[in-house]
């Protein structure tokens, strides 16, 4: 055994004795040990400590916007650090990094979204968005006003209030359904949201369940622009403006979870964007810092600001690293060089032409269908037979197929199978992505399909 094959093999063992891993099975971890040790990244390419290269077709998780092994990134971390590696924002303290930072952020958000509140990350961006819409409601005297419409497949976090929020059954049933204040609507019913009450599905609308629940018990809708984790769901053209406008109607907080979709995953800076949608309440994490440092933040209008800001007892609510220094120089330095090297066109263009290739392929496949997507964020079902709307059945696990031939084939990607007869995968590579390199994404794809599909004769 060489010095690789020792580490490897010391770190595998150390893993899986002492180490529990999301979203993984944890009996077959604890059996077989990690997949993957990587040791280093560069650009959209992750090395593991054999040395073999793969292409990070999912930015990790929807967060690696910038591409790994950037230098600048480091040198901003670095440099924080060296000034002051951590000051609390307790207490109406605060420092130049998380400063700048906020002025920044919210001179690119829609509307008069102007005032942001940091947290460590997604979930609990969401959380702090449910707390601050109930607490509004509160100062307004409106204190029955506190349950939270969220969509099925939606995703919004593990913490219990965001993991309740969250429309797959997965989450929820690890978490106990003890919330009793989140409901979850059909998504994207246009015409229901619009007031067609002839629809089947009406009751189970956001507009039916605000109707059968009372607008005064209801304190916000929460949404993903594009679902991500729920299978990479678009939403039909003029649905949220009509959910913009029911929020308007009933007096409503919306919510727009822009975790996955904020600073340029879409083609835009936030997704939002590509509605022209303006939100009460604007959740972000992930692409903020790009995963170069864990950060999130949950950003206010103007009003919402103005009526907390008449609270004149202690905001009772805060985590350690909000504002975090570090955190924020890295997200300062992680958005110019969005801005400056036209990441979001680029994510936009490139994922034009990922989207076109999986719809070359859909026509080379027949049980690849239903391609869709908004800048680099894409997805695609795999289904026995389109046509009749025949799923693969469960033992055939397409998607998980698909995706470890994938692997096979050095590429990362990601497999949606939550549901029966779900069979969804993801690609959504960094921004920094190539023309090239978005070519070699789709041959892997091609070969991988190809593989899969001698299975199925």
């Amino acid at each position: 055994m060489n010095k690789t094959e020792s580490l490897l093999a010391t770190l595998s063992e150390i893993d899986r004795k002492h180490i529990l891993h999301p979203s993984t099975n944890p009996k077959e971890h604890y059996e077989k040990g990690p997949k993957i040790v990587f040791s280093e990244g560069n650009r959209i390419y992750l090395k593991d400590l054999n040395g073999r290269e793969y292409i990070d077709g999912v930015s990790m998780l929807w967060n690696v916007n910038l591409g790994h092994g950037v230098e600048e990134i480091s040198k901003a971390a670095y440099d924080q650090m060296n000034k002051a590696a951590y000051t609390t924002t307790f207490y109406g303290y605060t420092n130049e990094a998380t400063t700048r930072l906020a002025e920044k952020v919210v001179s690119l958000t829609p509307g008069d979204l102007n005032t942001i509140f940091f947290t460590s990350g997604g979930s609990e961006s969401n959380d702090t968005a449910f707390k601050f819409s109930r607490f509004y409601w509160t100062l307004k005297g409106k204190q029955t006003k506190r349950k939270i419409i969220s969509l099925r497949r939606g995703y919004h976090g593990v913490t219990i209030a965001t993991s309740l929020a969250t429309g797959i059954d997965t989450y929820r049933e690890f978490t106990g359904k003890i919330d009793g204040e989140i409901l979850t609507a059909a998504p994207h019913l246009t015409e229901c949201e619009l007031g067609d009450k002839s629809h089947p599905d009406y009751e189970n609308s956001i507009r039916g369940i605000i109707e059968k629940e009372g607008a005064d018990n209801i304190a916000a809708v929460i949404m993903e622009p594009v679902q991500g984790a729920g299978g990479v769901h678009v939403p039909p053209e003029g649905y949220l403006q009509a959910v913009r406008k029911l929020c308007d109607e009933f007096d409503i907080h919306f919510i727009a979870d822009e975790v996955i979709t904020g600073f340029g995953r879409t083609g835009e800076m936030f997704g939002v964007n590509q509605w022209g949608v303006v939100p009460d309440i604007m959740s972000v994490a992930k692409g903020i810092t790009s995963g170069y440092a864990q950060l999130g933040g949950v950003i206010l209008t103007e009003e919402i600001r103005d009526t907390i800001t008449q609270h004149d007892e202690m905001l009772a609510h805060g985590f350690t690293y909000s504002g975090h220094p570090m955190a924020c120089a890295v997200g300062l330095k992680n958005i110019e060089i969005l801005e400056r090297d036209g990441l979001i066109e680029n994510a936009r263009i490139r994922g034009d032409e990922l989207l076109d290739g999986i719809k070359r392929l859909e026509e080379k496949y027949h049980f690849l269908t239903n391609p869709r997507g908004k800048g680099l964020l894409v997805g695609f079902d795999l289904m026995k037979d389109p046509e009749s709307n025949t799923p693969f059945d469960f033992e055939t696990k397409a998607a998980a197929t698909v995706v470890e031939e994938c692997f096979n084939r050095d590429l990362l990607i990601r497999p949606f199978d939550f549901e029966p007869g779900m069979n969804v995968a993801a690609v959504s590579p960094p921004l920094i992505v190539e023309k090239e390199e978005i070519n070699e994404i789709l041959n892997r794809i091609d070969d991988a399909l190809a593989a899969f599909g001698k299975t199925l004769k």
